[in-house]
């Protein structure tokens, strides 16, 4: 605990602050990649507490909110059949399909677990010869390894009654695709900490250069995020933009060798859609050839589904970082985390549901505006 607590030291965050404060000369537009880093911005009111000209931009860094409509749908169709044992992280059990989620499929009589890693979907598998177990397997870089792992050991035990439903998803395109926007306002980047300690930094100093933002690889805890702040607001007003380390202790430059070895060799990049985004090109996984039999979505033969998003629901902006989560009109009022339309009011790292757990009910004021508290007057992450 001690060591957790020295991330959370309101002292060392005070002068963090005050140095950005005295750094600080233009407005700035930062975007963090991670959800679990957005929550840790509202929770502790980081946000509020640095300069008006620095404005966090929230990215699609929640993988559970960037699961595409149809994927879930598709999952819907899966876990409904007779004889499937569906298998899924809690937080993908309310995330709204088309017409119902996972939660009333299980109401409705379908065989939905919640397991704490795919390998207890394996072991399902194992124990249940005569059933078909599907692992719904979702998230960026940081999960992939072990998902790539189960289907690995599957082959090895010679499981046939196993499937993976996959939508994984790649952050450095998602990075080149908001890059290209034409709205987009983001100058500097605070790159996810867990999926570079898996994936290393290699792929980032061509976007940073390309695009000549700096990206500082962060992590999540309050004095994380202020010191990764703190690099890019330097970098920004020298006109640099180069790739930092600011998170040592988790990430090394050239990754996990393992588990990117285990990836590249049960998994292929893909061209992957996005919820709320579209088709972002060589963004995603797929199981590779050699282990196609387990495909899900082959097994079950669901790949012709299609849908159509909910009209009132604006995730999508915000996983774009074009609107912050209370300048949706649904917000709190026809979309709350018990009656939710989109996966970004749901989801355990959803900047939607961040806002709403932490009472961040009005739309905040626009950059350069002075803030409704003065920083020197609130407790920083204490």
């Amino acid at each position: 605990m001690k060591y957790i607590e020295e991330f959370n030291d309101p002292q060392l965050a005070r002068r963090l602050l005050d140095e950005i404060h005295a750094t600080v000369t233009r407005p700035w537009a930062l975007m963090e990649v991670c959800g679990g880093q957005t929550h840790s911005i509202i929770r502790h009111g980081i946000d509020q507490l640095l300069p008006d000209q620095v404005e966090l931009i929230h990215g699609p860094g929640c993988p559970v909110c960037v699961t595409p409509l149809e994927v879930i749908d598709k999952a819907l169709e899966i876990a409904s059949r007779p004889g499937v044992i569906f298998c899924s992280f809690g937080d993908m059990l309310r995330v709204p399909g088309t017409d119902r989620d996972l939660f009333r499929v299980k109401g409705e009589g379908g065989d939905v677990r919640v397991v704490y890693s795919p390998l207890d979907a394996l072991e399902l598998a194992r124990r249940h010869p005569d059933r078909e177990v599907v692992f719904f397997g979702i998230g960026f870089e940081t999960t992939a390894p072990a998902n790539a792992m189960t289907v690995h050991q599957a082959r090895r035990l010679g499981l046939r009654n196993f499937s993976l439903l996959v939508s994984h998803v790649r952050v450095p395109p998602a990075v080149e695709a908001i890059m290209t926007a034409p709205a987009c306002r983001v100058q500097g980047f605070l790159a996810a900490g867990h999926v570079c300690s898996v994936m290393g930094t290699h792929e980032y100093p061509r976007l940073a250069e390309r695009h000549r933002v700096p990206i500082v690889v962060t992590g999540f805890e309050p004095l994380d995020i202020l010191e990764g702040v703190r690099r890019a607001v330097h970098q920004l007003e020298r006109g640099e933009h180069r790739v930092e380390n600011a998170y040592p202790r988790a990430v090394r430059d050239e990754g996990n060798p393992a588990a990117m070895a285990m990836i590249e060799e049960v998994f292929e990049v893909a061209d992957r859609a996005w919820r709320g985004i579209g088709v972002i090109p060589d963004s995603g996984w797929r199981l590779a050839e050699a282990f196609r039999e387990y495909d899900a979505e082959h097994r079950f033969d669901v790949s012709d589904i299609r849908t159509e998003e909910s009209p009132l629901c604006r995730s999508g902006e915000v996983l774009q970082g074009l609107i912050k989560p209370t300048e949706c009109e649904a917000f709190g009022t026809t979309c709350t985390p018990r009656n939710p339309l989109g996966a970004t009011m749901v989801s355990s790292e959803g900047a939607c549901a961040a806002y709403y757990l932490y009472r961040r009910m009005q739309a905040p004021a626009a950059p350069g505006a002075s803030a409704s508290v003065p920083p020197k007057e609130m407790n920083p992450v204490g």
